[in-house]
């Protein structure tokens, strides 16, 4: 779902064949990242009214927001390893296009700027479960509004540099680097590790992260995570949500074989 104003046409975009200034532009402009600052300065004004009011004390306050803050890249650890990557979701008509849309389609076309971006409709309320119940615990609704809005900006800084390790360059500050080659070695080499995406730091803790291909097999899931014709024997909800289903080669090399094929390359 977006919607088709400015940069956000019909037209596709490939993460790996834009600059930082042109995915500054899309960014700004998608409907769920506008939503996002909306909620983070709503969220982010009633908690100071509250504070100011004295519906809250201040450290209480605050806490709430550094907790959310420490809490956060052990949720979208938890969340990406054991939901998005189990094989559970394709095996419901209710739950298999959602998975399709907020995780499938990414792996099965990486750079594709259209399919990056969590949906709104399941990341917001994922945010807001994950933080607003341990604010409230600490500072009451003050609290609770301030871990929201703590964990809506988390939510845009992730997307902003999960959007950076698909653009097609090196980008210049060391950690980018670093999280960008792990981050790529999750989508084209092997899927079963490196799940934190901006934060390795729970891959380390529990034994996912790798640090290139050297380390572990290459993945002969690694596009497709195991959805395949097999599977759509049995559960073809995806498969038929999918046009020109399967997708179990690199991404990449189908663009190039598909442009090759194209009326224009032959003419």
């Amino acid at each position: 779902m977006s919607f088709n104003i400015g940069f956000w046409s019909d037209k596709e975009y490939h993460l790996d064949r834009m600059d930082l200034r042109g995915l500054c532009a899309a960014y700004f402009q998608y409907y769920a990242i506008a939503a996002y600052i909306v909620v983070a300065l709503v969220a982010g004004g009633a908690a100071l009214a509250g504070v100011a009011g004295a519906a809250a004390p201040v450290l209480p306050a605050l806490a709430s927001m550094v907790a959310t803050f420490f809490i956060y890249p052990l949720v979208w650890y938890a969340l990406h390893r054991f939901i998005l990557h189990s094989r559970s979701m394709w095996k419901s008509p209710l739950t298999a296009g959602t998975w399709k849309r907020i995780h499938y389609d990414h792996h099965s076309d990486p750079n594709n700027l259209k399919v990056l971006f969590g949906a709104l409709y399941t990341t917001l309320p994922t945010v807001a479960l994950a933080s607003m119940p341990v604010g409230f615990a600490l500072a009451g609704w003050a609290g609770a509004l301030a871990a929201l809005c703590t964990g809506v900006v988390q939510t845009c800084t992730y997307e902003f540099f999960h959007c950076i390790q698909h653009l097609g360059y090196a980008p210049k500050w060391g950690w980018v680097r670093e999280i960008k080659k792990f981050h790529m070695a999750h989508h084209f080499h092997n899927e079963t590790g490196n799940f934190g995406i901006t934060n390795l730091w729970w891959d380390k803790v529990l034994g996912t992260f790798y640090e290139g291909a050297a380390d572990r097999p290459r993945s002969a899931t690694v596009f497709n995570l195991g959805y395949d014709e097999e599977v759509a024997k049995t559960y073809p909800y995806v498969a038929r949500l999918t046009p020109n289903w399967p997708y179990n080669t690199n991404p990449v090399s189908r663009k190039r074989e598909a442009e090759a094929a194209s009326p224009a390359a032959v003419d």
